[in-house]
């Protein structure tokens, strides 16, 4: 088994930045980040800040998997991606996508609070409208109750979305709005997120039969060794996404997607795009709905002109100390290797 890195070895090549970002996403305008450099590369930590450490550790786990081991041996070198539309009014959802170029999938935030499922119907619709042959996802992560995810998505059907993610909160809703659904003749697929990345057993919505396909994330999942285990065990189809990254966190889902035996969807690791300028002059954006694997280089200048303020250096130093030390004491199975 590796050994651990030291956490002075971790505190010496950390660089933590905060990145602006063109639309509120997960009802932030910027993204704060800490990066780390190893022998085989750039790992990124950002777990969102209310996440606690034991949770975080898998983060941590995942960034050090990137920078200190590397990643598996691809078997495909271009990653077809969505694009992304957060819970903006149904006018700007043009500016939004203009953002990213031709895509071929299109992912669509819903059940946003304090807007409503009228509002979700139209942000979804203006997206159809403008591409008419587009795969059209929703992410509600999981906002709505039981009934009304069945009412949202029995209308949000007529534009045809390829699946629902995560529309309510636990896995035996999860399984309810399927049945529901199938008896009431709606065609949409159900996609689990936070029921396979936040649950201590990852495996159980598989078994529970509550989801048709499962989102895997590398970071909260422990790195890409762990998520294609997953991947495998659960026998389910497998859609890639990130959690708003930059590049460096881009670049470990892209090793995940490259890895996968099958790569039946459009991946959602096209948020670079979100940002008003990422820590890398070769950003890993999508190219004619695709990116094309290659290596990520954080760039000096770019981590000096958005470094955090000393105070949110401070807090992500401390956070890092801490979380190291659970990494430490319980290694969860994480920092294993391939």
């Amino acid at each position: 088994m590796p050994e651990l890195p030291s956490l002075e070895e971790l505190l010496d090549s950390a660089h933590v930045v905060s990145l602006p970002m063109r639309v509120k996403f997960r009802g932030i305008m910027e993204r704060e980040t800490l990066l780390l450099r190893g022998p085989h590369g750039w790992g990124e930590f950002c777990p969102f800040p209310e996440y606690d450490d034991d949770e975080s550790s898998r983060w941590l786990a995942a960034a050090l998997e990137a920078g200190w081991l590397g990643f598996p041996t691809p078997l495909r070198d271009k990653i077809p991606v969505n694009a992304t539309v957060p819970a903006v009014s149904a006018e700007r959802v043009p500016e939004v996508l203009a953002r990213f170029g031709r895509v071929d999938a299109v992912k669509i935030k819903v059940a946003e609070r304090g807007q409503s499922l009228g509002e979700d119907i139209a942000r979804v619709s203006a997206v159809r409208e403008a591409l008419p042959n587009a795969a059209i996802r929703v992410d509600a992560n999981g906002g709505w109750d039981i009934d009304q995810a069945v009412e949202a998505l029995g209308k949000l059907s007529a534009v045809e979305l390829e699946y629902a993610e995560q529309p309510v909160p636990t896995i035996e809703g999860l399984a309810e709005v399927r049945r529901r659904l199938a008896a009431a003749g709606t065609p949409v697929l159900i996609a689990a997120d936070e029921s396979v990345r936040k649950e201590d057993d990852p495996l159980r919505v598989a078994r529970a039969g509550a989801a048709d396909l499962i989102v895997v994330k590398v970071a909260p999942l422990g790195g890409v060794a762990r998520a294609l285990d997953i991947v495998e065990q659960a026998g389910l189809p497998a859609v890639v996404s990130s959690a708003l990254d930059t590049s460096v966190g881009i670049r470990a889902g892209l090793a995940l997607a490259a890895a996968l035996p099958s790569l039946p969807y459009a991946c959602g690791l096209g948020t670079v795009s979100l940002f008003t300028s990422d820590i890398t002059l070769d950003p890993l954006v999508a190219d004619d709905g695709a990116i094309q694997l290659r290596e990520t280089v954080a760039d000096p200048g770019l981590l000096e002109q958005y470094a955090a303020p000393a105070e949110r250096q401070d807090w992500w130093r401390d956070r890092l100390s801490r979380v190291h030390s659970v990494l430490a004491r319980n290694k969860h199975g994480l920092f294993t290797g391939f």
